[in-house]
């Protein structure tokens, strides 16, 4: 009830305090090519519930037509609008508005695609437990995807061997210490990450080191090492193509 109440009260707000930047750059999109400056993207929340999440657009229109989930920093699909977009995380703000309707809370686990919750294995079915967020602890250790994907020659594949296990076991890690209190950190460290990744990394790792998580764990959220391929959670071996079951 009081995670509710946080929810949509500060998403409530934060639409509210943002439309003076949201609103100018919803003009931009919409100028750039005449569409919607939205993107409605259908995302896997809850019990495996489909939602709609409300993003601003940052690519052409059409985009996912390509069957391309995974996005560099350097794809041609990216609008010169949207890596304005991209850069501070601008089509998160419009994503309070399903904070607010109660399909998503600020702090869970990412949504992704039904396309590769469907590939989920057992154990990563447990992210399907809880209410997917805005932001969480992969979030921030993982904020610069677009340039780890970046001049990647199959994104979707580079996404699954070098960030989907780290996304997975930390959101994982997420769920079974989830507490206001540890929102409330996460919230925080989202902010200060905004002005220095590093800050917040360090926070994160005093975080994981708290709650006494795995060596292995904290050391990925340093971020201090070039990300390597990992077998997902509960998967028998790393992923080598795209729509590769490897919980068997």
């Amino acid at each position: 009830m009081l995670k509710r109440a946080v929810d949509v009260l500060i998403s409530l707000i934060l639409l509210i305090l943002t439309l003076p930047i949201t609103i100018p750059v919803m003009i931009l999109v919409w100028r750039q090519d005449g569409h919607s400056p939205f993107y409605i993207a259908p995302r896997v929340g809850k019990g495996g519930k489909l939602f709609h999440m409300v993003k601003l657009r940052s690519m052409v229109k059409n985009a996912d037509k390509s069957g391309v989930d995974s996005t560099g920093s350097n794809d041609m699909r990216i609008t010169p609008v949207g890596h304005f977009i991209r850069r501070f995380k601008l089509d998160e703000l419009t994503q309070m508005w399903n904070v607010f309707l109660g399909d998503m809370s600020l702090v869970g686990p990412r949504p992704n695609v039904k396309r590769e919750t469907d590939l989920y294995t057992s154990v990563e079915r447990r992210l399907l437990l809880v209410k997917p967020g805005i932001t969480d602890f992969s979030s921030i250790v993982f904020s610069d995807e677009g340039d780890i994907l970046k001049d990647k020659p199959d994104p979707d594949v580079a996404y699954n061997q070098l960030i989907r296990p780290g996304k997975g076991y930390l959101g994982l890690f997420y769920i079974d210490n989830q507490s206001f209190f540890l929102d409330l950190q996460l919230i925080a460290l989202t902010a200060i990450a905004i002005f220095s990744k590093k800050r917040a990394l360090n926070g994160i790792v005093r975080i994981l080191r708290g709650l006494e998580a795995d060596e292995w764990l904290i050391k990925l959220a340093q971020r201090e090492t070039p990300l390597t391929a990992r077998m997902a959670p509960g998967a028998v071996r790393i992923v080598s193509f795209r729509d590769e079951d490897v919980s068997i």
